[in-house]
């Protein structure tokens, strides 16, 4: 490790609220820039979701400045082998990774991994990292450094895709990027929509009002389908309030209803991070007004918004549903990458 190079583990909570104000500089300053990395996403997912998991946050140090950090946790004991994964976990957390500054990602694995291998106080048996990014360097760069280590092996696999649109300039542009079908039954949809029935659409903008209409977009998720029902239990709930709190805060949060009348049939959980629309999660009552189409006409109200606020992304998030592809949606790919001994 160079001279001015320092390493440290924080395993509790306050050392979590003390990297607070740090965290997201970082954040900004390398290439793993994502609203699931930001401090104030991590700590809500550590409040509602971590389930008796270990804190174990690393940070690298150059001269003081904080150059990296691998925000891990080690699962509970009693669900195998020592495991470290990222905070955020698997389920709601859709992109993940360790953060190294721009520039500095050599100096920050080598000396990490170097630290996981002969310092670290935890006899870890697997490095499980979930929902890492296709370009991000912990794919190649800290493989690099363990395969130069006996006894540990290393994989990366695909572990699910992320459709995304790259957005042009103007509505009309976009259009034209899809095939005719689907230009055509998107340009009908909206139509029809607006010629039988009163079509509203808006985002949440009071804060006062969070609470209340989160509760209506978990009524139409869980309305949405048998599986959303399950997923969407009580703890799960008290996490959708937190994050949709805390992002309304930041700024963040882009929560929309479509309204048929005064009722709203579908709904929107999206996000507006770093000039991306993060479509996060969505409901609507497939026995409300289904001929209209209103979850798609939505979607297609949000995508035209964010062209028209200059978005250069629409990112579709994890998953391979039909309706990412017909509306432009292009996989970018998301890996599990697995280190063991």
């Amino acid at each position: 490790m160079g001279s001015n190079l320092t390493i440290e583990t924080h395993t509790d909570v306050q050392g979590l609220i003390a990297l607070e104000r740090e965290w997201n500089d970082l954040l900004i300053r390398s290439r793993a820039d994502t609203i699931f990395l930001t401090w104030q996403w991590q700590k809500v997912w550590w409040d509602f979701l971590s389930e008796g998991a270990q804190l174990s946050i690393v940070t690298v140090r150059d001269g003081g400045e904080l150059i990296g950090l691998a925000p891990f946790h080690a699962l509970p004991p009693s669900e195998g082998p020592e495991t470290l994964r990222l905070i955020g976990g698997v389920e709601v957390s859709d992109y993940l990774d360790i953060i190294a500054a721009n520039g500095r990602e050599e100096t920050v694995y080598t000396t990490l991994w170097e630290f996981l291998i002969h310092d670290y106080d935890r006899r870890w048996e697997i490095i499980d990292l979930h929902n890492v990014p296709a370009a991000s360097p912990t794919l190649t760069t800290l493989p690099s450094n363990v395969r130069k280590t006996k006894g540990v092996q290393v994989t990366a696999e695909v572990e699910d895709v992320c459709p995304v649109i790259n957005l042009p300039s103007n509505w009309e542009e976009y259009l034209s990027f899809l095939n005719k079908k689907q230009r055509h039954e998107l340009r009908r949809k909206i139509r029809k929509a607006n010629k039988e029935a009163v079509v509203r659409w808006y985002y949440v903008q009071d804060e006062k009002a969070v609470q209340a209409e989160v509760g209506d977009f978990i009524e139409l998720h869980k309305r949405s389908a048998q599986k959303k029902q399950g997923f969407m239990n009580q703890r799960m709930q008290s996490f959708f309030q937190a994050i949709a709190r805390t992002t309304f805060n930041q700024g963040w949060l882009r929560l929309s209803f479509i309204l048929i009348g005064d009722v709203k049939t579908a709904t929107m959980l999206c996000f507006d991070y770093n000039d991306s629309i993060l479509v996060y999660n969505s409901g609507y009552d497939p026995q409300l007004y289904a001929p209209l189409s209103t979850g798609t006409v939505l979607l297609a109200y949000c995508i035209q918004d964010a062209i028209e606020k200059g978005r250069k992304v629409f990112d579709f998030l994890r998953g391979r549903e039909e309706y990412k592809y017909r509306l432009g949606g292009q996989d970018t790919k998301v890996y599990n990458l697995r280190i063991s001994r």
